[in-house]
Parts: structure tokens; C-alpha cells; sequence
């Protein structure tokens, strides 16, 4: 039995040394020291002994044991460390290389178009004006005299909420909520986001983006706005750009006046684009209405203002030649990746 162990020791101290991995030491130390070994065996037998050798066998056998255990361990953490310097050695990086550049996003063409505007604005001594989506129906008709009875009022054409409350359909309304907190000289432009039930097509969407201009001082005349726009549109457009203003009418300004700007394709000329006219309706503008100055508290006899309202969306297709506002909105790389 004496010589079993030493057979077995050795045996195991060989397999152990040439074991290449953790998996193969796992099925070793199975085989070596489980309940089916050569061992395990040999200290079943250990009741056959006679009680003189059964305490030197036990010893022996135990210490045979506890050196392959040592021995085990001892490989298992050398392949650990092997397999981790190895990992090591094949994860490192090449800090020389240069490494992949990631790809740089660049600004929606109606963000460039707003951002330019608000430059042309702010260099003109205007500020930016922000106010809410979702407003209450006085400050987006009743304030700005809308009669009750107004077309633009129907449910048809506006996104109410309840009765009082609804999503704006133009940002004149942050004029109102400027006029009531501020005192003139007031000098604003407000772009955002409007709401109106329009079926989707080339030219219509139920959301698209609005920028009102307000300047409320004293002596403001219909020549003030004419100038402003016909400097917004040199700066947008060239300084070649003409406008022209056509009477019109709308309830929250007297007089009013629908303003084109020269077609960009046949430059006054008439052509297909501009359907002969020469120029493009463009956005609408006028004097601000009495009774609006009035209802804001700001004294009409002594202030006078203009207003001005454009589509982003016309005027950046405008600006790039793109015919179908459906482009704006659909967020196909194939068209946003030629605004760089």
C-alpha cells in the first residue's frame, strides 16, 4: 500500500506539470482525488490494516493527499495569471494609432435658417422671446382681435384642449404676453413651434415653425417694417433680393400687408416657379392694430408698432430650393447629409 502511494504521487505530480489548462487540471484533480480515484480507494481499505499500521498509513495517505492538493492549487493559480497576462497581451492598445473618428453631426437645415434670422435680428437691437405651446384661446385670438366668430377659431382648423385651451396656431401670442409685462420700446422676434389641423402635402403640415417680429416705440411708421424686411431679406437672400407689399388684411394689425419677395429662379421675371408673378408671397406684416396695443394696456394714442409673421419652413425652402416641406420632416439622411 506504502508503494501505491508513492506510485500515485508521482503519477499525479507528472499529470499536474503537463496539465495545459484550467479545464484540463479540473478533470485531473477529479480523477485524482474524487470518490472514484486510486485514493479514495486505497483509503477504504484502510480498515484491512492492523492497528500498528493503520496510524502510519492514514498519515501517509493523508499527506500524499494534501501535497496534490498543494500542487493543484499551485497550478491553478499559475494558469490563472497565465491566461490573464495572455488576455493582457492581446487587449492592448496601441495608444500611437490614431483612433476612429466619430461621426459629427451638423445642424437641420430650419435650425441653420432660425439661427441666421435670430443673428440678422439681433444685430438690429432686437431680443428673443420665448413663450408656451400650449396657450390659453385669449391670448392666441381674443388678445390679438379675433371675434369669436373668426374662421381661424373653428375646431376644424385649430387643435383644442378644452374649450379655453388649446395648441397655439401662431406665436403672435407671446407678442401679447411681451406687451402685457413690458413697457415700450419693445423690440422682439419669437420663433417656435405652432399647431394647425392641415392635412400633410408639399407645402402643409399639422406642425410647423413660426417667426413673429414685434417693434412697439413711438413714431413707428409702415416705412420702419418695410425697411426691417427688405433688410432680412438682403441678408437672407442676396443683396440683389427685392420685396414688394400687396394691402391685405389681417385682425390683429391696420393697415396690413402680405409681402412677397422676388422669385429666386427667374429674379422677377415670371417663370413656372413663381407661376409668372415675378415673386412669392413670402409672409405677412402690418401696422399693430389699436385695439390690440389697448388691450395690453400700452396707450395707442402715443405708441405705435409693427408686426411681422414667416413660415421657417418657406422661407428654408426658399433659401435651399427644396419643394416639398415633407423633406423637413421625414429625417432621410439621403437629403439631410447635403446641409453641411
Amino acid at each position: 500500500m506504502k508503494e501505491q502511494l508513492r506510485q500515485i504521487e508521482e503519477k499525479a505530480k507528472e499529470a499536474i506539470s503537463a496539465a495545459a489548462d484550467l479545464k484540463a487540471l479540473e478533470e485531473l484533480r477529479v480523477r485524482v482525488l474524487g470518490k472514484k480515484s486510486e485514493l479514495s480507494g486505497i483509503l477504504k481499505q484502510m480498515g484491512k490494516l492492523s492497528a500498528e499500521e493503520r496510524p502510519k498509513m492514514g498519515q501517509l495517505a493523508n499527506k500524499v493527499r494534501s501535497d496534490i492538493e498543494t500542487l493543484l492549487s499551485e497550478k491553478t493559480e499559475a494558469l490563472r495569471n497565465a491566461a490573464q497576462n495572455a488576455r493582457m497581451a492581446a487587449e492592448t492598445v496601441d495608444v500611437t494609432m490614431p483612433g476612429t473618428k466619430p461621426p459629427v453631426g451638423r445642424l437641420h437645415p430650419l435650425q441653420t435658417v432660425e439661427n441666421e434670422i435670430k443673428e440678422i435680428f439681433l444685430g438690429m437691437g432686437f431680443s428673443v422671446a420665448d413663450g408656451p405651446e400650449v396657450e390659453y384661446d385669449y391670448y392666441n385670438f381674443e388678445a390679438l382681435n379675433l371675434p369669436p366668430d373668426h374662421p381661424a377659431r373653428d375646431t376644424q382648423d385649430t387643435f383644442y384642449i378644452t374649450d379655453q385651451i388649446l395648441l397655439r396656431t401662431q406665436t403672435s401670442s407671446v407678442q401679447v404676453h411681451v406687451m402685457e409685462h413690458q413697457k415700450p420700446p419693445i423690440r422682439i422676434i419669437s420663433p417656435g413651434r405652432v399647431y394647425r389641423s392641415d392635412a400633410v402635402d408639399a407645402t402643409h403640415s399639422p406642425l410647423f415653425h413660426q417667426i413673429e417680429g414685434l417693434v412697439v416705440d413711438k413714431g413707428i411708421t409702415m416705412a420702419d417694417l418695410k425697411g426691417t424686411l427688405e433688410l432680412l431679406m438682403r441678408r437672407l437672400y442676396g443683396e440683389d433680393c427685392k420685396i414688394r407689399l400687396r394691402p391685405h388684411h389681417f385682425p390683429f394689425t391696420e393697415p396690413s400687408a402680405e409681402v412677397d419677395v422676388m422669385c429666386f429662379s427667374c429674379h422677377g421675371k415670371g417663370c413656372r416657379v413663381c407661376k409668372g408673378e415675378g415673386y412669392i408671397e413670402l409672409l405677412g406684416a402690418g401696422m399693430v392694430h389699436p385695439k390690440v396695443l389697448e388691450g395690453c394696456g400700452i396707450d395707442s394714442s402715443v405708441y405705435s408698432g409693427f408686426a411681422f409673421g414667416l413660415g421657417l419652413e418657406r422661407v428654408a425652402m426658399r433659401r435651399y430650393n427644396i419643394s416639398d416641406m415633407r423633406l423637413l420632416f421625414e429625417n432621410d439622411m439621403r437629403f439631410l447629409e447635403q446641409f453641411r
